[in-house]
Order: structure tokens, then C-alpha cells, then sequence
């Protein structure tokens, strides 16, 4: 039996504890942020600025010793509205938590780079849009490749560490006119001889482009090395070995018609490979299988990403990192804009201690 009425005013009401858009933008808002955001905490506000959407565990992964000290800290940046989140739909079970820069986030931002939040091309409801977009998964996936690496170099003992993370956003204003890569990175490992870097365009395959489609993507590549002069290797991760044979097969026919295979350096690896029991699994691992020549190699040697550029003995080192501005593509002059921020650094600040103690907003 129904004995109260739900009043819709009662449906319409923000969370408890969470400010309303409008106060999250007054002074007094951003006034009080000040005294409660961490270094760490605007690391992260960049890190969903530049890569869109980060889920509850890579958060964990990029930047948190555990999955409660994450879920306490997203929560007090949430309600702040410094972060917002949602949760898409899911056959099974339940999906996690998926944030997004908040509106009092993306002021922050905008004040320490003294700009407005219109210069930065940021609007709420276009960063909530991505709950909606038929390539959530993908953007999940690549971001979750590159988290991955971060929580590596978090925890392994090993000198390594991934020393630059661009998103597909950043890659298009580069090379939008020739190739789209999924994202842009760099993969540093010092011993005592001195240092090796491999820097690498990754493609993320999620099974639903035809393997014709993805082979076609290395003449693009191809065209790319040509303007720039830089060989830089093109890294395609696959769902499972089965559909990395069948890549396999058609990147093998487009790479071997290229007037010069060797600007293209290819490898392949796939999810599949990854031992799930491990610690932090991740694409550092010994997965990669290059493509050195048409003919395709069912069982051969993997190599790690660190040693990915003994594949290929010709290949140039990278170049030096881009500029401050981070606006310069890989090697080459930066293109100055006023209204593009740098990439953030993939490894977080050290965690400082919150003097302000939850509950107090």
C-alpha cells in the first residue's frame, strides 16, 4: 500500500553535500578549493582534461596505494564538483564509476594557467556527453593500456617508468591531416650502462573494425614518417591472439607494399597474453611480436616494450620531449597556442597529507 506521495521538488534536489553548479562556480567556491586541493588532487584534473574519461580503478592504478584511499579522495573532488561521474548501463553485474572534469575542476585549471574556461574548450555537458558516446569503450581501453603502465611504474622495483602519455585529441591537432593514432607514448628504462627509451603511436583495437581497415592505417603512418623524417615505431594492441593473427595477416600485406617498410616500424600484442594473476599486468610485459616481413611468423620471439627497439637495430632514438607548451609534436618545433594547455606528466606528485578532515566541505 502506498501511505507518503514523493514530492517532485524532493526528485529534482542535488545530492546532499554536493554543491549545485552555480555555487561550485563563485568565488567563495574556488576560495575554500584552495584550501583543500592537493598537488596530486590538480594532477588528476588535468589527467580527465586531457584523456576525457578515467574509471574508478584506473584512478586507483594512476595515482592510489589502495582502492579505499581512491574512493575516499574521488568522493571528497566530487562533491566539491571538482570531478563528476556516472555509471553506464551493463548487461551483467554492474559497471564502475566513470568521472569526468567537474566544473569547479576545470576552473582550477583554467586559474593556474591563466586562462578562462572557455579558452580551455570545456563545457559540463560536452564532458558528460562521453556517457553517451559510441566510443566510451575505446576511450576506456586506450586509457586503460596507458593506466596500466603508470601502475608499473608505480610498483615495479625495476628503474622504468612511462615518461609521456598524449590522447587522441592531442595526436589529431598534430597529425589529424595524415593519421589519427589512438594515443601517443614513451617508455623509459635505465640500468647501469645509461638509459634506452622506446616512443611509440598506439592503435587499440576492440574487434569491431574490419582487419582490412586496420591494416589501411599504415600508409597514413607511412605518410607521417615521410613529412617528419621519424621512423616511430606503431604499436597495435588486439583483444585476442586469434584476432592478432588475422591483423597480422593484413598489416603484413599493406606493410610490405610501402616504398619504404622500415619508417614503419610495426608490433602487435594482445590482451589475452597478459597473466591476470599477476600483480600489475600491464603492456610493458614481454607481449610484443614485430612485423619484419610479409611473411607471417606464427611462433617467434616477444619482446617487452623496453626491448622492443632491439626489433628494429636502424631505429633512430626519440628525440628530446617536447616543449613546456607541449603543443610541438615529437622532435619538432612547438607550435605555440594560447589556448591549449601542456600534457600532464603520466606519473602523479607524491600524495601530501589532506589537513582538512573529510566531512568538512
Amino acid at each position: 500500500m502506498i501511505t507518503t506521495t514523493t514530492r517532485q521538488h524532493t526528485l529534482r534536489d542535488h545530492l546532499p553535500g554536493r554543491h549545485t553548479a552555480r555555487a561550485a562556480s563563485s568565488v567563495e567556491h574556488q576560495a575554500m578549493l584552495a584550501s583543500r586541493l592537493t598537488v596530486r588532487d590538480k594532477w588528476l584534473l588535468a589527467l580527465l582534461h586531457e584523456h576525457r574519461v578515467l574509471t574508478s580503478f584506473q584512478i586507483q592504478d594512476a595515482a592510489f596505494p589502495s582502492g579505499r584511499s581512491a574512493r575516499q579522495r574521488v568522493l571528497d573532488l566530487y562533491l566539491w564538483c571538482a570531478i563528476s561521474r556516472f555509471q553506464p548501463f551493463q548487461q551483467l553485474g554492474s559497471a564502475p564509476m566513470h568521472y569526468v572534469l567537474g566544473p569547479a575542476g576545470a576552473a582550477v585549471l583554467a586559474a593556474e594557467h591563466g586562462r578562462e574556461v572557455k579558452d580551455l574548450g570545456y563545457r559540463h555537458d560536452r564532458a558528460m556527453a562521453i556517457a553517451h558516446n559510441q566510443r566510451l569503450a575505446h576511450t576506456v581501453g586506450v586509457n586503460d593500456f596507458f593506466t596500466s603502465l603508470i601502475a608499473r611504474t608505480r610498483h615495479a622495483k625495476a628503474d622504468e617508468a612511462v615518461t609521456a602519455w598524449w590522447s587522441e585529441s592531442r595526436c589529431a591537432r598534430h597529425f589529424g591531416d595524415l593519421v589519427i593514432p589512438d594515443g601517443y607514448g614513451r617508455w623509459c628504462t635505465r640500468h647501469r650502462g645509461g638509459a634506452r627509451e622506446v616512443e611509440w603511436f598506439l592503435e587499440f583495437d576492440t574487434g569491431t573494425e574490419s582487419l582490412t581497415k586496420v591494416g589501411r592505417k599504415l600508409a597514413g603512418y607511412a605518410r607521417l614518417a615521410e613529412s617528419t623524417g621519424i621512423a616511430t615505431p606503431v604499436l597495435v594492441w588486439l583483444p585476442t591472439t586469434r584476432r592478432e593473427a588475422g591483423a597480422r595477416t593484413a598489416l603484413a600485406r599493406v606493410h610490405a607494399g610501402l616504398d619504404d617498410p622500415r619508417t614503419v616500424p610495426v608490433a602487435t600484442a594482445a590482451a589475452d597474453l597478459l597473466e591476470p594473476a599477476s600483480p600489475h599486468p600491464s603492456p610493458a610485459e614481454a607481449v610484443w611480436l614485430p612485423l619484419t616481413s610479409a611473411r607471417i611468423e606464427r611462433a617467434g620471439p616477444r619482446y617487452s616494450l623496453a626491448d622492443l627497439t632491439d626489433a628494429w637495430p636502424g631505429l633512430a632514438p626519440p628525440a628530446g620531449p617536447g616543449t613546456e607548451d607541449g603543443e610541438g609534436e615529437p622532435g619538432d618545433p612547438a607550435v605555440a597556442s594560447p589556448y591549449r594547455l601542456p600534457p600532464p606528466s603520466p606519473i602523479p606528485p607524491r600524495a601530501t597529507p589532506n589537513r582538512i578532515a573529510r566531512g568538512e566541505h
